[in-house]
This record gives structure tokens, C-alpha cells and sequence, in this order.
């Protein structure tokens, strides 16, 4: 699993084991169990005992645990510090409460999934508790829970930019977008990662491995982009600290910025 930024978390049903190898063997930057909405009520302990059977240090993966308040969440907890565990994810996140018993029982990254209402109103609480290392949005459960109906993208504008916002105002990695549904149409999921991206968004979460290869391609800076950062950062190092043009506009200190962002993303 990729120790930089994750630019792609691929889930994995809780209750099919057979596929938890496949999965790691993806090209998935990170690796989610599921053991909350992929498994039904009656597989709950039957899930979690095949996967602490199956946990090892040698491919570590994230595990999405049952919400704070469910019936399931006490014996989730004792998954948390198990070696092979590389964090927690938090669904239905809204207390910071919760984030300290998953640090308590052992859990070394916590990733809260603001699928809510309560949720996105505490976000900036939720952000600042150890040991958060970046927020999810949960776009399908957050629109059933303030009734936003239809697939208008632009319904959730202004709440994908709060969470932008909130994760750089507590120092997190860029927060990660939900699920893109559809399968089978390529162009919508390089649409709604591409839009994503643009926001200020670091990463998505995927249903499916043949998702994979788009999202990392819209996350990875084009050829022109690397190619105008690499001539901006040249003509600033020439320049000897004196005002230069690229491509006909000056070159200041945001734009040398930006370049460097660029390099250091494809790299």
C-alpha cells in the first residue's frame, strides 16, 4: 500500500474473504474492509471473525468498522489495533468521543466519514482530534439525510468546499470524494473525479477495481502541466530573483509554488 497520499481507496465486502487478496493485489493506493454496509445484519460477527483471521502486517488495509451506537461497534473496536490494521474508518462520524475510542483501543489513523447532517456541522471538531488523518465524504448517505434528491453535483458544492476547507485549516491530507456509482461509464467517473480534483479534493473512494485506473490518471498531472511547471520552474532558477515571463505571464511566488506542487504530484 502506498505510504504517500492516497489518491484511490477501494472497498471490499466484510463478508467475502475470498476477494480480500484480490483486492490488496489491486492497484488500489489503499484497501477498505467493509464490514458496515456490504455485510447484512445476520453476518456481522461471521465477517469480522474471517477478517481478524485474516489480517497480516504484510498488506495492511483500512477497515470500515459499524457506527458508534450500533450493536456492532464494541466487538469492532477489538479489530482496531490488530497488526494489518493501517487505520479505521468511522461512518456515520459526528462525535469526537468516538475518535478517541477508536485511538484508546489502539487505532492508528482514523478516517471519520461525514455522511450527516451532525456530522458536517461538527466537521471541524471531528478534523482536530487525534488521530484523524483526513476526512471522507459520504455522498449517498449525505444527501438521503438532508433529502437532496437528483445528481446534481452542484447540489453538494458548497459542502465538498467547507470540507476542503476545514481539512487544510487543520493541517489533513485533502479529504477524499464518495463513491461514483456507475460502473460501467468511464466518462462519468473521470467527470466527477476530474470535478473533485478542481475543488481540492485528494483522493476517491471506489467500488470497483476497474475504477482504479481513471481515477489515478485524473489525479496525475497531464503533460502540459508538467511540462509548463518544469519551463516555469527553469525560468525562475535562471532569472537569479529578477522578474521573468512564461508563456507571456510573470512569474511570481504562487505560481512558482504551484509549479513545484505540480512536479512533487507526479512524482
Amino acid at each position: 500500500m502506498d505510504t504517500r497520499i492516497a489518491r484511490s481507496y477501494l472497498f471490499v465486502p466484510g463478508n467475502r474473504p475470498e476477494r480480500f487478496d484480490k483486492a490488496c493485489a489491486a492497484s488500489a493506493h489503499a484497501v477498505i474492509v467493509d464490514l458496515e454496509d456490504a455485510v447484512p445484519a445476520d453476518g456481522k460477527d461471521a465477517a469480522r471473525a474471517a477478517l481478524a483471521g485474516w489480517l497480516s502486517a504484510r498488506q495492511p488495509v483500512f477497515i470500515r468498522i459499524n457506527a458508534a451506537g450500533t450493536p456492532w461497534f464494541d466487538d469492532d473496536l477489538a479489530l482496531c489495533g490488530r497488526p494489518g490494521v493501517a487505520g479505521i474508518v468511522l461512518p456515520k462520524a459526528e462525535r469526537e468521543e468516538d475518535i478517541g475510542r477508536l485511538e484508546l483501543a489502539g487505532a492508528p489513523i482514523v478516517l471519520p466519514l461525514i455522511e450527516s447532517a451532525a456530522g458536517f456541522a461538527n466537521a471541524r471538531l471531528l478534523a482536530a482530534t487525534a488521530p484523524v488523518q483526513r476526512l471522507l465524504f459520504g455522498t449517498i448517505d449525505f444527501r438521503l439525510d438532508l433529502g437532496i434528491e437528483g445528481d446534481d453535483e452542484d447540489a453538494l458544492l458548497m459542502f465538498r468546499s467547507q470540507l476542503v476547507l476545514v481539512s487544510r485549516l487543520a493541517g489533513l491530507q485533502p479529504p477524499v470524494d464518495g463513491v461514483s456509482t456507475a460502473i460501467d461509464e468511464p466518462e462519468r467517473l473521470r467527470g466527477d473525479t476530474l470535478r473533485a480534483r478542481a475543488l481540492g479534493f485528494g483522493g476517491k473512494l471506489c467500488i470497483h477495481p476497474q475504477q482504479l485506473a481513471p481515477v489515478h490518471e485524473c489525479f496525475r498531472p497531464s503533460a502540459a502541466d508538467l511540462d509548463w511547471a518544469r519551463r516555469v520552474l527553469d525560468a525562475s532558477a535562471r532569472s537569479g530573483g529578477a522578474a521573468v515571463a512564461v508563456d507571456g505571464h510573470m512569474i511570481d511566488r504562487p505560481v512558482i509554488e504551484r509549479a513545484r506542487r505540480i512536479i512533487d504530484d507526479a512524482a
